[in-house]
């Protein structure tokens, strides 16, 4: 008979983590309340840099992935380790470390992403030395959340523990990978990936993040707090065992499907659709493992906020998971990509599964650590009902916007020509579902405020219970088993389960990155493309930091509607010195690949200063620091010498000539503009210069071939 023992759980990490997550919560959403509503009133864009779509729009994703989400993950996993495993957590040092660490990571991403201070990738936004301090902190989780495991008084590890395993080493390999870059200056670094690798990387990097860092730790919270709150065992064992293995080994071969049409190989477009297709079976599965869950129960669920949000939660990661790979089709992906049906369906996962389990769970843990009743249980499902109306209201506009963006933009008339020759009509037509997208945010984040306000009267009516006594035999050090499954034997070894972890996330990576990533000779060179002048150099860097990428495409696909728009469709040889490259993900404007020469340089002097000047209708927000600001010249050379260093082919000591270089292409393009009647003081010195410089370079190293209907 073992011995039993006293401990005490730490509830006081806890608290910490669970205020952090209601905060930013409300803060990222009311971020992304602003950027929404940027869309219908572009005054709201204040005519200042720090609040432009361009930067809010980052800021926004950061925030609600990271400091809402991210916060909401270290809440579960240290209140429901420490129970699983009838242990505290290994050092109350190391989690203060890790809270701390973690909010100083989100507060440097609020004041880098405003300022425009970006890398440029999706969800990988911030730079380098940030990158460092999240690979620091995520390490200081590792050892903290594997030190309790190691010293559990539980012999075998509960489902929800082989979710955090998975989800912890896997955004590890994915975080490394993503950022390996060679940095310029202390905010300035360029990828070592260039083009059509940067561009598989990214969307290796990007699906997965929202796989486990969205998806897998909030299942394993699923898998403990749902049970918990339905007073219910797990519906199958076994299914929860083929959940796991499934998914963690399938989920990380999906990310090509998000460059579809693209100028990724075909091979790897495919492998990308054929396992996100596969996807539907463990996703489906550990959906209805979590519903089945609460078989006999539906009487209480009608009755407790709790449970309903979680039923919403898991009904939609089911609905989110059955669109995914169906968005991977190919042919279903040609009408849905660059559309707003994509943003509706990211946000049914991120307001559904995330927001609705995280708001759930909130109102499960205050009443448990602060020894007391919810204050309000009538609050809390007025909450439900407006968190679920939010959410439809949201959703539902963008997916009618998304159909009617890609129907117009590839409809031709009997004659064959395009019948919406000008993009400002698809933007136009489209308004009314963003305004009701506003409205369907706007009250989604009052039902967090409604949350707020419940959780400090129910905290200000208890006490916290910071060091909270618990009983437990301990583990003896060599326990008898009988015969026993090979999974359970693997459940009683940690370390096996997390080197298994490992090597089934690293098949996929493994093959799609040898052909790819790590074999320049796959990616076709063109004579024709040359590096970048200086001049365009700083004026690309421009571009990345208003965040231009967060409306426009640089990729022309292969659609007879595409190129008769825009021009020939790109190749992947075209893109061999973009570091990083900015295909993009979703067109609020028109696709820019063929740009180059479309327009005098005086036009897009006019449209940055007042786009309604040029596009007579345009949401663009205006930029009138990049016609009075100063182009800084101070790293060019450094920049050359770096991009030399990754494989761009500048000669030997260019960077000393940088300099001159780029002012003698800034008097060419300065003079071309007093040419039109543009007249301003020390014109070639000035942003907008070099921003006109990259823009007109765009798509004209390749002689495009003449269309149909042009």
């Amino acid at each position: 008979m073992s011995k039993v023992e006293t401990f005490y759980y730490d509830n006081e990490i806890v608290k910490k983590f669970a205020y952090a997550t209601a905060f930013w919560g409300l803060i990222g959403m009311t971020v992304g309340l602003l950027a929404a509503l940027q869309l219908i009133f572009p005054s709201l864009n204040f005519a200042t840099a720090e609040t432009t779509f361009g930067r809010i729009r980052p800021l926004h994703t950061n925030a609600a992935i990271f400091a809402f989400v991210g916060n909401g993950i270290y809440m579960g996993v240290y209140y429901s380790l420490q129970r699983l495993l009838k242990a505290r957590m290994f050092s109350d040092v190391l989690s203060n470390i890790h809270f701390w660490g973690w909010q100083a990571i989100i507060l440097s991403a609020a004041l880098t992403l405003p300022l425009g201070i970006t890398s440029a990738s999706e969800y990988a936004e911030l730079e380098w030395p940030i990158d460092l301090a999240i690979a620091a902190i995520w390490v200081v989780f590792g050892i903290n959340m594997i030190g309790t495991i190691l010293k559990r008084r539980e012999s075998h590890l509960y489902v929800a523990i082989w979710f955090y395993i998975g989800t912890w080493i896997t955004v590890a390999v994915l975080h490394i990978v993503k950022n390996l870059e060679l940095p310029v200056s202390l905010w300035k670094s360029y990828p070592i990936y260039a083009g059509v690798q940067d561009a598989l990387v990214q969307w290796w990097y990007g699906h997965n993040a929202v796989a486990f860092f969205l998806t897998t730790p909030y299942l394993g919270l699923m898998y403990y707090f749902l049970p918990k709150a339905a007073n219910r065992p797990v519906f199958s064992y076994k299914l929860s065992i083929i959940h796991f293995w499934a998914l963690i080994f399938i989920y990380i071969w999906a990310g090509p499907h998000h460059l579809l049409y693209t100028s990724l190989p075909d091979w790897a477009q495919s492998l990308g659709m054929v396992f996100s297709l596969m996807l539907i079976a463990p996703s489906w599965g550990g959906m209805l493992n979590g519903l089945l869950t609460l078989r006999g129960a539906w009487d209480k669920v009608r009755q407790d906020p709790v449970l309903k949000m979680m039923v919403v939660a898991v009904t939609a990661y089911g609905m989110a998971t059955f669109e995914g790979p169906m968005l991977s089709i190919k042919s279903v992906n040609a009408i849905s990509h660059y559309t707003d049906w994509t943003v509706g369906h990211v946000h049914i996962g991120t307001l559904g599964w995330n927001g609705m389990l995280t708001f759930g769970i909130l109102y499960w843990l205050f009443p448990r650590i602060f020894n007391t009743k919810l204050y309000s249980t009538k609050l809390a499902n007025t909450h439900f009902w407006v968190a679920t109306l939010g959410m439809l209201f949201y959703a539902v506009p963008l997916y009618w916007a998304g159909w009617t963006q890609s129907l117009m933009w590839k409809e031709f008339t009997p004659d064959g020509f395009l019948r919406y020759t000008n993009f400002l009509e698809t933007v136009t037509q489209i308004l009314p579902m963003y305004a009701l997208r506003a409205v369907g945010g706007t009250i989604y984040v009052g039902g967090v405020v409604l949350m707020i306000y419940n959780l400090i009267k129910t905290v200000k009516q208890g006490t916290l219970v910071a060091n909270e006594k618990a009983e437990a035999p301990a583990r003896p050090v060599a326990a008898a088993h009988g015969k026993e499954s090979l999974h359970r034997r693997i459940e009683r070894k940690p370390i096996t389960l997390l080197v298994l972890s490992t090597i089934a996330i690293l098949i996929g990576g493994l093959v799609e990155f040898f052909p790819m990533a790590l074999v320049d000779e796959n990616v076709p060179k063109i004579e024709a493309v040359k590096p970048y002048t200086p001049l365009e150099l700083e004026g690309r860097d421009l571009y990345i930091r208003e965040g231009c990428l967060s409306c426009h495409s640089q990729m022309v696909r292969p659609f007879r509607s595409e190129t008769v728009r825009y021009g020939e469709y790109s190749k992947s040889g075209e893109f061999i010195y973009d570091r990083p490259f900015l295909w993009g993900s979703k067109r609020t404007g028109p696709d820019l690949h063929r740009v180059g020469g479309k327009y005098p340089d005086s036009w897009h002097y006019n449209h940055m200063l007042l786009p309604e000047s040029m596009s007579p209708g345009s949401i663009m927000p205006t930029y009138p620091w990049l016609i009075t600001d100063d182009l800084d010249t101070d790293m060019t050379a450094d920049k050359i010498k770096a991009l030399r260093k990754l494989g761009t082919p500048y000669p030997e000591g260019f960077e000393a000539e940088a300099v001159a270089d780029l002012q003698r292409q800034a008097a060419q393009v300065a003079e071309s503009l007093r040419a039109d009647g543009i007249e301003q003081e020390n014109l070639e010195q000035k942003e907008i210069i070099a921003l006109i410089a990259y823009l007109q370079r765009l798509g004209t190293d390749i002689q495009p071939q003449p269309q149909a209907g042009q």
